[in-house]
C-alpha cells in the first residue's frame, strides 16, 4: 500500500487554527512524529504529507496545514499555502478545541460545503475543556468527535468519524479502461522509449492501464510505435482496442486500422482524472485561437525539461503550426496554479496522473468560473493532427458532443 501512488490515495487534510493540536492529531493517526509539536502558535509552515493505509478506505494520504489563523506577512503566505490544498482534498478535517466554533471554524465548514467536500470535525482537547454538545447536536454524531490527541484510544473515534464523512466513490477502485475493454479482448498498448521515458522503467499512466486491464481480465500486447505493424500482423484476429503515447499518433494513425479504437493514456486519463467531454470541447476551441494568444501549459509532476519536452517543446511546436504564427506559451509544474486565468484563451493541462481527481476538477472548475476553455495533451494533439474524432470512438458521451459542435459551427 505505500506503494500505491499519491494520485491514487484518498487525500484527508487537516485544518484549523494555530494550536489547536492538528499536528498532534497527524502524529495520533500516523503513530508517527511526522509533525513537529510544539506549545508555540504557528509551528507548523509548510503542509506535511504523510501516505500511510487507513482500512478500509486504503490507501491515504494525510495532509497537516498551517494555522489558518496565522498573522503577519509570513502568515499569509502560509494561509495561501494552506488554501491550495483546498483544490485537493477528498476530505476534510477541521480540528478546533472542544469548547470552541468560531468565525475560523465557520469559514472553513462554509468553504468544505460550497466546494462539496465532505467534513469531520474533531473537537479536540477534552482533557482541558467541556465539550460543546451544541456543536455535535449541530453536525451530527457522525460527524463530529469529542477527542484528547494524549490519549491513544482516540483514535478509534477518529477512524469512526472518517469513515462515515468519507464519500462511497472513495472506497472504490478507479477503473481507466476496463468498462471499454473486456475480459478476453485484446488490447496492444503502444509504449515508446524516448527520452521520456524513465530509465528500466514505464510511465505511471502506462503501468497504470496495463494493470487495470489484467484486472479486467483483457489480453494486453506491449510493443514500441516501431513494432506496432508486426504485432497487428501476428494476431489471428485485429485488437478492440490500441492505446499509444499521444505523442507519436503522427507516426501510427495510419497502421491501426480504421474498425479497431485508436486512444491515448493522457486521453483515458483526461476521463479518469477529470471531464473528458468538457476538455474535449475545450480542444476545439483550438480553432479561435490566433497568433500572440496566451496559452498555459499546466505540467502535474515536476520534471527537469528534457530536449524535445511534450510540454515545453512538442504541444507548444503543434499549436503553433496549426494556429500559423506565435504562441505566447506560459509553463506551470506541479501544484503552482496561477489565478488570473483570465489572462489566458486556453488552459492544456497533462494527464495529471501525479494528481488527484479532486484537484484535476478544482482545475477544471476554475477555468469554467474565469470562462476560460481548457483541454489535455493527448485532445490537442489529436485535434492538431485532424483525428481527434477518431481518438474518441470509445467514449460514446465525448463523441457526442463533437459532433454536436462540429454540426453547430459547421466544422
Amino acid at each position: 500500500m505505500q506503494l500505491a501512488p499519491k494520485s491514487f490515495r484518498c487525500h484527508i487534510g487537516i485544518y484549523g487554527r494555530r494550536n489547536v493540536g492538528k499536528s498532534s492529531l497527524m502524529n495520533l493517526v500516523t503513530r508517527q512524529e511526522v509533525s513537529i509539536v510544539s506549545q508555540e502558535a504557528g509551528t507548523t509552515t509548510d503542509p506535511v504529507e504523510k501516505p500511510m493505509e487507513f482500512l478500509p478506505l486504503g490507501p491515504v494520504l494525510f495532509i497537516d496545514t498551517a494555522g489558518i489563523d496565522d498573522s503577519g506577512d509570513l502568515g499569509k503566505l502560509r494561509i495561501e499555502k494552506t488554501k491550495k490544498i483546498f483544490e485537493r482534498t477528498d476530505l476534510a478535517v477541521i480540528v478546533t478545541e472542544a469548547n470552541v466554533f468560531g468565525e475560523f471554524e465557520e469559514k472553513l465548514a462554509e468553504e468544505f460545503t460550497q466546494r462539496k467536500i465532505p467534513f469531520v470535525i474533531v473537537l479536540n482537547k477534552i482533557d482541558l475543556y467541556p465539550t460543546d454538545e451544541n456543536i455535535i447536536n449541530r453536525f451530527g454524531r457522525k460527524h463530529c468527535v469529542a477527542l484528547s490527541t494524549k490519549d491513544a484510544t482516540s483514535l478509534a473515534a477518529f477512524r469512526k468519524a472518517i469513515l462515515a464523512a468519507a464519500p462511497e466513490e472513495l472506497f472504490n477502485n478507479p477503473v481507466i479502461l476496463r468498462d471499454i475493454l473486456g475480459p478476453k479482448e485484446i488490447a496492444i498498448q503502444v509504449m515508446p522509449i524516448d527520452k521520456e521515458a524513465p530509465k528500466g522503467r514505464l510511465l505511471l499512466p502506462q503501468v497504470q492501464a496495463l494493470r487495470d486491464s489484467l484486472d479486467g481480465g483483457a489480453i494486453s500486447i506491449v510493443v514500441k510505435e516501431s513494432e506496432l505493424q508486426d504485432a497487428l500482423n501476428a494476431l489471428k484476429v485485429p485488437p478492440k482496442l490500441v492505446i499509444t503515447d499521444s505523442s507519436v499518433f503522427h507516426l501510427i494513425k495510419d497502421i491501426v486500422p480504421k474498425n479497431v479504437w485508436l486512444t491515448s493514456f493522457s486521453i483515458l486519463f483526461s476521463r479518469l482524472k477529470g471531464d473528458l467531454v468538457s476538455q474535449t470541447l475545450g480542444a476545439l476551441t483550438l480553432k479561435q485561437l490566433k497568433p500572440g494568444d496566451k496559452v498555459l501549459i499546466s505540467e502535474a509532476c515536476s520534471h527537469h525539461p528534457i530536449e524535445d519536452d511534450i510540454g515545453r517543446v512538442k504541444i507548444p511546436r503543434w499549436i503553433k503550426q496549426y494556429v500559423g504564427g506565435e504562441i505566447d506559451f506560459t509553463i506551470k509544474q506541479g501544484h503552482d496554479f496561477p489565478s488570473n486565468l483570465k489572462d489566458y484563451k486556453l488552459v492544456v493541462f497533462c494527464g495529471s496522473c501525479m494528481f488527484n481527481r479532486r484537484e484535476v476538477l478544482s482545475r477544471i472548475l476554475a477555468c469554467h468560473e474565469a470562462g476560460v476553455p481548457c483541454t489535455n495533451y493527448g485532445l490537442v494533439i489529436a485535434f492538431c493532427l485532424n483525428m481527434l474524432e477518431r481518438v474518441l470512438e470509445p467514449f460514446p458521451e465525448a463523441v457526442a458532443a463533437y459532433r454536436a459542435v462540429c454540426e453547430d459551427k459547421d466544422m
